[in-house]
Formats: structure tokens, sequence, C-alpha cells
């Protein structure tokens, strides 16, 4: 027992012997190993809390998944400032004695951990602002997928295909980002149509009408919509405008659906289909018509 109490006694004896001083302030291996630990145990604490809220405490009130999980974020990284000040203090440490420190630290931030810095700011933007939330349908750049997750420094997008996605929090904030959901699901496609010179254009407009009735992932209100777009060099130019709140994330889904439909309906009526040039897809969000790239295969 007595060698226990001896070997007990000299641990601790190499755990308080003094690292550095800081202004009278004394950081020993335990001191160290007390923040390590403590700090650990905020940041495996504060994960569950977060999960809580948005689960469970939020959940009872029936708030959008994007609010909870801002609000869930923003709780966790609170708890974590007041929790590390309050670890620093019960260890010990004078703050004011940190000022040397924070001053160096300051300096590193500056030059070689601006980037860090910047994808934090902006993820604390984006959960106060919410330009974008968890489950919001997003294109940036070639990439298009629903938010899983907005983290400190990162965002992750979840792709059709099953792919992860992660993009640096500074780029919602410094490019333009196309947010399909941003205030409202309904979305509106354009389904452009080209048959040949000769056809009866009313017939064509009915059958185009008829081509999305029994489509359940089309909307009855607003309705869908054909237009005369132009005369084409090989053929009259329609376009078939239908809105959708339940496949804006499957968009090729949706088009080659109401392509069959089409192409059944015209086979049956002997209407003959032209060649277009050019396919332009458009999107109505938002109030205003915006022009995205074509579907891809995937989508």
């Amino acid at each position: 027992m007595k060698t226990i109490l001896q070997w007990l006694e000299m641990i601790k004896g190499y755990l308080e012997i003094p690292l550095v001083k800081l202004k009278g302030t004394e950081i020993t291996l335990w001191t160290l190993f007390y923040i390590i630990v403590l700090i650990f145990l905020l940041f495996y604490l504060t994960g569950k809390l977060k999960k809580w809220v948005i689960d469970r405490l939020l959940a009872k009130f029936y708030v959008d998944i994007g609010v909870r999980s801002s609000i869930g974020s923003i709780v966790r990284y609170f708890v974590i400032a007041v929790g590390f000040v309050i670890i620093l203090q019960t260890a010990g440490i004078d703050l004011t004695a940190l000022t040397v420190v924070a001053g160096a630290l300051g300096l590193g931030l500056g030059f070689g951990l601006q980037n860090i810095v910047s994808n934090f700011v902006s993820g604390i933007i984006i959960l106060f602002e919410r330009p974008i939330k968890v489950g919001d349908r997003l294109e940036v750049g070639n990439v298009s997928g629903t938010v899983q997750s907005i983290d400190a420094r990162s965002t992750t997008l979840l792709t059709n295909d099953n792919i992860s996605i992660i993009i640096p929090n500074s780029k919602f904030i410094q490019e333009n980002i196309i947010n399909w959901s941003h205030d409202d699901w309904k979305v509106r496609f354009s389904v452009p149509v080209s048959v040949s010179y000769g056809s009866d254009v009313h017939l064509v407009e009915k059958l185009l009408l008829e081509a999305v009735e029994e489509n359940s992932d089309v909307l009855k209100k607003p309705g869908p919509a054909v237009r005369f777009v132009k005369f084409g060099d090989n053929g009259l130019i329609f376009e078939l405008r239908v809105w959708t709140t339940s496949l804006i994330h499957r968009k090729g889904m949706l088009v080659s659906a109401v392509n069959f439909a089409i192409y059944d309906k015209f086979s049956e009526n002997g209407i003959e289909m032209g060649t277009i040039s050019s396919v332009d897809v458009r999107m109505r969000g938002g109030g205003q018509d915006e022009t995205i790239r074509e579907p891809d295969a995937n989508d």
C-alpha cells in the first residue's frame, strides 16, 4: 500500500511541475491535463445538447428542421464559449494573463489561419441570417445537392448520387448560390417541345396539357400552361410549363416523365415532332424566371 501511495505522490509531484508562468499564473502538466479532459467533455456534451435541442425540444413545437438546426448550433457555440471561460478560470488561469498569447494568436490568425477564420465567421452569419438551411436544395457552381448539415467551418451537401460534398462556408457568402427552396418549395420547370410545320397548333396545346394531367408530381394549382414560343428553323417551338413541389431535387426525373407522356400523346394523334437546336430549361422561383442548366442524367 505504501508503494502505491509513494508512486501516486511521485506522479503528483511530476504533474505539479510548473511549465509556463504568465504574470504569476503557473501552468503545470496537471493544469494541461485538466483543461484537455474538460474541453473534450465540453465538446462531447454540447454535441449531445445540440442533438437534444434539435430532435427533442424544438421538435415538440413543430419547428422547421432548418430553424431547429440553426438554433441548435447557436446554442452549442454559446455554451462552448461560456464553458471554455469557466474551464480556464477553474483551472486557476488568470484570463488577463492570456493577453500576450491572444496577441500572438491574433497575429497567426491574420496570416496563416485567415481562411479558417473566414469560414467560421461565414458559418455564424449563415446560422443567424439563414440564407441557406438544412433541407434546402442548392446549386453551387456545378454541384447540386440537399443541405445535410451546417457546421462551424463547412456545409455538407448530399447529391442525387448519394455523394457528400463538403463546401467551405465562405463560398456561400462570397458567391452567387441558387437556393431552390429558400422561401417556397414550389418550383416551375419549362419543357421545350418542337413540332413540324403544318401541325395543328391548337391540338398540340391540348395534347401537351393532357400529357401532364395524370402526373401526380405536377401541381394543379398553379396549373400547367403552354406557350407558343416561336417559329424555329426546323419546327414550331412550344414550351410546356409545369409546377412541382415534390421533384425539385429530381428535375430530370420529372422532365423525363413529361417527355414520355408527350411522345405517347403525339404518336397516338399523328403529330410529327420537330427538332430543337438548343435546349433551355427554365425555372421560376420567388416570382422570377431564371435560366438554369439542362438536367444531368443522374438528376
